[in-house]
């Protein structure tokens, strides 16, 4: 079932494995996928000397293998066939098991994760096209391998129909735990751990132990690790000062953009390269990486700036250069917050199979709306583009391109007031025409809000924003306040692209350590 030439690779990338690993199946033979699953894994065995199979015929529908680590389990398990995006969240699984994999969390992350406590079972429904899933999964997995309490499954949606209806997922990857979901779609390390923190208690709060924050001192910290953050804190690091990136994720938004073809002098790149770009540059230099970090609140008034992350720990520096991006924008409806993830999505490329031969709504007319109605208008029965304004914002040839599909109808001048459901998933939007006032349902299967980005600025309460929350900067990316300095997308830069953004952050940088030498800062 392998290609002889991925075997290869696999078995290059395996040379040096220390431990003796199982791959402990169970398989129906009245499962379709049988067959294939065996090959899969007798394939996938022979890449290593240290990795055997094992496998039990049940009954039932089961299609699953365990990962054994030197005999014992690792909590990992595989529901269904790792091929396409997930196949790299079973190389990890074994790299991570033998401590030789990558994006492993640094030790206060760490801490938190093995510090949960109960008996956590963790089931991930992914389809095997979503390029968001292998975020969750593998970062599931690594909870898994540090905590012996967490067991993670991994389920292939398309092979476990029953069950996916059941449950009422129609988004991936769908996160459940105590039959509850608790996440839907992109997700990082930091955003699932909080959510888990919610759930299980962890030993130190239990035992009550010493609360005193662990408190980081710099010469620069850097908030955001996207484009403007990466640049920021290559150029702070190159004038020789210690220097800090505290961020969720390196690559924030790119990581989410599929083809990116305006980066000059590269003709064409993926966001997922981009960012391991941005990681890799970064590591170049003496810049100490804080991922997974949620900003909780700050102090920016005085010489010494407090920045305070989830989990305790505080930042603190003369300098401190904003670059925490935009995220998603909601519709804010009634109706919305509650059925994302059973109707409710945000990106049609991982979400649009679910809504196979259905009738879907693309809210937004701009190049992202247009070009979701577009994709999904190849798999849905009929697609309603929704847009406020009197006309649509997205380029002329998108536009020309999406009203030749005879399944896809362009609303303007319609304002969306709640999405409808009838308890577990969406069944309607409730439309109001702006010229008429008339407001009516329109019967559907799901909506995909496709409206832009919103800064991340809700955690600097002490600067000055623009009605739309963007942080107000001068044209050296200064703010309000002397030391703090605002970069990218969460700034009042017009134009929200990558080559500016990483323009912007080397302007801060360079303002940042002007100010120093002047005695400003």
């Amino acid at each position: 079932m392998l290609e002889r030439a991925i075997i290869e690779q696999v078995t290059e990338i395996f040379r040096n494995l220390e431990a003796e690993y199982k791959l402990s199946a169970r398989i129906s033979q009245q499962h379709s996928e049988a067959n294939q699953l065996k090959e899969f894994l007798t394939d996938f065995a022979t890449t290593s000397s240290r990795i055997s199979l094992e496998v039990e015929e049940v009954e039932g529908n089961t299609l699953a293998f365990d990962i054994l680590k030197d005999g014992k389990a690792t909590g990992i398990t595989f529901r269904g066939i790792p091929n396409g995006h997930e196949f790299t969240s079973l190389l990890l699984a074994i790299l991570n098991a033998d401590g030789k994999g990558k994006n492993l969390p640094d030790e206060g992350i760490a801490r938190r994760v093995r510090a949960l406590r109960g008996d956590i079972h963790l089931t991930t429904y992914i389809s095997l096209s979503c390029t968001n899933c292998p975020d969750v999964v593998q970062t599931l997995n690594i909870f898994a391998l540090l905590n012996p309490n967490i067991h993670h499954e991994m389920v292939d949606g398309a092979l476990f129909q029953d069950e996916v209806n059941a449950k009422g997922v129609q988004a991936v990857p769908s996160v459940f735990t105590q039959e509850k979901m608790i996440h839907v779609g992109r997700g990082s390390l930091g955003e699932l751990l909080e959510k888990l923190e919610a759930i299980y208690p962890s030993v130190e709060e239990s035992a009550g132990g010493d609360d005193t924050p662990q408190k980081h001192n710099f010469d620069v910290v850097v908030l955001g690790g996207g484009p403007a953050g990466a640049s920021a804190a290559i150029y702070s690091a190159r004038k020789g000062l210690k220097v800090a990136m505290v961020a969720e994720r390196i690559g924030g938004q790119v990581k989410e953009t599929v083809g990116i073809e305006n980066l000059i002098s590269i003709p064409y790149t993926t966001g997922s390269e981009l960012a391991d770009n941005l990681r890799t540059h970064l590591t170049h230099y003496p810049i100490e990486l804080f991922e997974n970090r949620r900003i909780e609140s700050t102090e920016l008034h005085g010489t010494e700036k407090l920045v305070k992350v989830t989990g305790g720990e505080i930042f603190s520096a003369p300098a401190v250069i904003i670059a925490t991006g935009a995220g998603w924008r909601r519709l804010n409806v009634e109706g919305e917050a509650e059925y994302i993830g059973r109707g409710v999505a945000f990106c049609p490329h991982c979400d649009g199979p679910f809504y196979a031969g259905k009738s879907v709504a693309v809210v937004g007319g701009g190049n992202s709306g247009i070009e979701a109605a577009i994709d999904l208008a190849g798999i849905c029965k009929h697609v309603t583009v929704i847009e406020f304004m009197d006309s649509l914002k997205a380029d002329q040839v998108l536009q020309e391109k999406a009203r030749s599909l005879p399944n896809v109808e362009i609303l303007t001048s319609t304002q969306t007031m709640k999405v409808v459901g009838n308890g577990e998933r969406v069944t309607a939007l409730q439309l109001k025409d702006r010229n008429t006032e008339n407001e009516r349902l329109v019967e559907l299967d799901g909506v995909f809000v496709q409206i832009g980005l919103s800064a991340n600025s809700k955690p600097f309460k002490e600067l000055e924003k623009s009605r739309i929350g963007e942080i107000i900067i001068d044209a050296h990316c200064r703010t309000n306040i002397a030391g703090v300095y605002a970069a990218g997308d969460v700034s009042s830069v017009p134009y929200k692209q990558i080559i500016i953004a990483m323009g912007e952050g080397a302007k801060a940088a360079l303002t940042a350590f002007d100010d120093r030498v002047r005695g400003v800062i």
